[in-house]
């Protein structure tokens, strides 16, 4: 068995002649903790979706657990950037969580205790125990975005792919969050997708940067070069909370 748990090698696509990925090749340890930096339109939601076996690749090879992506998604929990609600869909918070129970089980088996079990200890893990019974239309866009995490935590994963994960959460909220994957990253492998750089540089282990192409080795410290490469302007860091620019010529010189 592989002691990997992502394997992409030299995966390409392309959409109606456009380049969404150009030759990404990328290994990631079962115990890694990932963030990819890109910008908006630069393909990491797609990265992740052919991660998940949604989207196939025009070209290169793509293991889950050194199995095909499709072979995989029991044991890969997955939080969407976007999801579109019907606010009156008689459905509560409980119900939506244990969905994350569905792809462990046979077909047409009825929901058991453990079923439930793991989805109120994950809602416990996102501090949603409270609004359990609660229909998921009531709550706010950050709240159901916890929501969707714990979905994601019920099904016990092995790896965890999220898509902006703290997008509509409060400082308070998302610190405990970003604190919940520190703790879940030593127990299974973590792909966090943003274009935030301030948000992951602190809690994450290794770092990509994703425009198309995959620039730079996965590591903590982030490169002037690399981000510079993938969002192809000049870019400012922030380094031990202390402003540091790192600024190349940009436009016509103001002197």
């Amino acid at each position: 068995m592989s002691d990997l748990a992502i394997e992409l090698c030299h995966v390409s696509l392309t959409r109606r002649g456009v380049p969404i990925l150009a030759d990404v090749s990328l290994e990631l340890a079962r115990d890694e903790y990932l963030a990819v930096l890109g910008p908006n339109g630069g393909g990491k939601t797609t990265l992740l979706k052919v991660m998940l076996g949604l989207v196939r690749p025009d070209s290169g090879t793509v293991r889950i657990l050194g199995r095909e992506p499709e072979q995989a998604r029991g044991q890969v929990g997955y939080v969407p950037q976007h999801v579109r609600f019907d606010l009156d869909f008689p459905i509560r918070v409980l119900d939506v969580v244990r969905m994350g129970r569905l792809a462990a089980r046979e077909p047409f088996r009825r929901f058991r205790g453990e079923d439930d079990a793991a989805a109120h200890a994950a809602l416990e893990r996102v501090e949603m125990s409270p609004l359990a019974g609660r229909p998921i239309g009531a709550l706010s866009g950050g709240q159901r975005q916890r929501v969707l995490i714990a979905r994601a935590l019920a099904m016990e994963p092995r790896i965890l792919l999220m898509d902006e994960p703290m997008a509509s959460l409060d400082e308070r909220i998302g610190r405990n969050l970003w604190e919940l994957l520190e703790e879940l990253s030593q127990q299974l492998a973590i792909v966090l997708v943003s274009h935030d750089i301030g948000a992951i540089s602190h809690y994450v282990r290794s770092v990509a940067c994703l425009n198309v192409s995959l620039h730079g080795h996965p590591a903590r410290e982030l490169s002037a070069e690399a981000i510079e490469a993938a969002y192809g302007c000049p870019i400012e860091l922030l380094a031990h909370g202390h402003p540091h620019r790192v600024l190349a010529p940009h436009g016509s010189d103001p002197s």
